[in-house]
């Protein structure tokens, strides 16, 4: 078997709300890297053994004191190096360059004249009248570097940035002022390919197929012949991680599935044959919906229904893994940005998970100890290496959906005939979505009940009844979001839907609340 790890980059991050984009992109080309804070220790960097090193953007300014630099071990590693933005100032300054700030802040879309030949930037963009490539790129800066260190030349500059690009190709050494890893910048990913592979020489072995292959080989080595448990959700993390353990270990795998009747309408049945029919996973399915409503009853503050539902969760999950007997392994559904989300800023903290991912809590209680096959893989992998182990694409590629289910989507007080109409409100939104080829064109979608009751015609009758808002969004991150901006003719047509389809609904009303100020989720 290969060791898809061998061939590796690493990437030092200085804040950027990019620097887990440069990751994907990485991965992308096939190319396994990790992130690490600009401050972990560096006698490491030598142990990881990096083929390249990229240096992050960064909201720090380099001519302030105290601001962070890369330590001195990333120009003694001898491998090819990648500033970018930031990454670019420090490694300008801290080689005997010069950078300044003061300068009027660029934000947007540039174009980048290249100057002389550079491996990264060779041959791409748009020839002009005097020969020069024009290479269209995505800047965010207000420092830039106004003095080259030795051995370096200008590769690259903008109208209003001279040193744009700088290459020391000798070294193997680059800087870029703007953005490669944003699909702004036209060309940013064959520039990053260059990188990884020409001048980091860098074999292109991370795959689905391999890195199924690689995790299947480790958990059998983790586990042997133990027995593993899962708290199987229903959502991606948690069914890529059944498909992946039930590949390699099989029998040993039991998963506990809680129906707590605030999942999507008639997602119980929907992972039972998924899962325990067309994947041969063995589940145990615990239908715990009467206790979950009594528990709620009474209950409106979203916090409080958030503590009740994972309580509850935890209660019922144990009480399952006590009826089994030699199990000795918790999986969850871990993935990388929980790892780096985790870690911090400072040295040793690379190993700390969130105490709220997945059944959190568990395995002090437990006694049981932790595999976590998806911890070194990105959400887009996840999804990627779900359909390859065969799961439906339509599963692996739904929206997110939060923790606690509807409890946090029916506002107040949960109850049962509210969270079935919620249900199927839901998947009439999400039906239509499909139908009309707009489900994959927004990042999130989803009904809210609202426990306002609105007077409607029903025939020839008033009626006071429920109203049901629907929520669409775009976003990148999900840290920031704008409303979807669906078509009124669909919406019309959705809105007609659930209220001749459900009785209890007089009204449909559409969110187009931006995040911020709004949050994506209403509670």
């Amino acid at each position: 078997m290969q060791n898809i790890h061998a061939d590796k980059i690493l990437i030092l991050d200085f804040g950027a709300q990019y620097t887990q984009l440069i990751a994907r992109r990485v991965r992308e080309i096939g190319v396994y890297c990790e992130i690490w804070a600009w401050d972990h220790d560096p006698s490491q960097i030598a142990a990881f053994a990096p083929r390249g090193i990229v240096l992050s953007g960064g909201p720090e300014s380099t001519t302030e004191p105290g601001s962070p630099r890369a330590p001195e071990a990333v120009f003694d590693a001898g491998v090819p190096i990648l500033g970018i933005c930031y990454g670019m100032q420090t490694m300008a300054m801290q080689l005997g360059g010069r950078v300044e700030g003061g300068h009027h802040r660029e934000f947007g879309l540039a174009r980048v004249e290249t100057r002389r030949p550079c491996r990264l930037l060779d041959g791409l963009g748009e020839r002009g009248a005097d020969g020069a490539a024009q290479i269209g790129v995505w800047m965010s800066h207000g420092d830039r570097v106004t003095a080259l260190p030795p051995g370096f030349a200008v590769a690259g500059s903008t109208d209003s940035v001279e040193f744009a690009a700088m290459v020391d190709e000798s070294r193997r050494w680059y800087g870029v002022q703007f953005h490669p890893e944003v699909t702004h910048t036209r060309q940013g990913a064959e520039m990053l390919r260059r990188f990884v592979v020409e001048a980091c020489g860098c074999a292109t072995l991370w795959t689905s197929a391999n890195i199924i292959e690689d995790a299947v080989a480790r958990v059998r080595a983790q586990v042997g012949g133990d027995r593993v448990l899962l708290g199987l959700s229903g959502g991606v993390d948690s069914s890529v991680v059944a498909a992946l353990l039930e590949r390699a270990i099989g029998g040993q795998l039991t998963c506990v599935f809680v129906d707590t009747g605030l999942l999507r309408w008639q997602e119980g049945d929907q992972v039972m044959a998924t899962m325990a029919e067309h994947m041969g996973v063995h589940v145990v399915r615990v239908d715990a919906a009467g206790r979950y409503f009594a528990a709620l009853s009474g209950i409106e503050d979203p916090e409080a229904k958030r503590k009740v539902i994972g309580r509850l969760f935890v209660e019922i999950f144990e009480e399952e893994a006590n009826k089994l007997e030699g199990v000795k392994w918790l999986a969850q559904g871990t993935i990388y940005p929980d790892v780096i989300e985790s870690a911090g800023s400072k040295t040793g903290k690379a190993h700390v998970i969130k105490s709220h991912h997945n059944v959190g809590g568990l395995p002090e209680r437990m006694q049981l100890k932790l595999v976590e096959p998806l911890r070194e893989l990105f959400k887009d992998e996840v999804r990627r290496i779900g359909v390859e182990l065969g799961l439906p694409r339509e599963m692996v590629y739904r929206h997110p959906f939060p923790g606690p289910g509807l409890g946090v989507r029916i506002l107040g007080e949960v109850k049962a005939e509210h969270a079935r109409l919620l249900a199927q409100a839901d998947h009439i939104f999400i039906d239509e979505l499909r139908r009309n080829g707009l489900y994959d064109q927004v990042s999130q979608a989803f009904a809210v009940f609202l426990p306002v009751k609105s007077v409607g015609v029903v025939g020839d009758a008033r009626a006071y009844e429920w109203v049901i808002a629907l929520r669409a969004v775009e976003t990148v991150d999900f840290m920031t979001a704008h409303w979807a901006h669906l078509p009124y003719e669909f919406l019309d047509h959705v809105s007609r839907r659930i209220i001749n389809e459900l009785r209890g609904i007089s009204r449909v009303v559409y969110d187009i609340s931006g995040k911020p100020p709004a949050t994506i989720e209403w509670e």
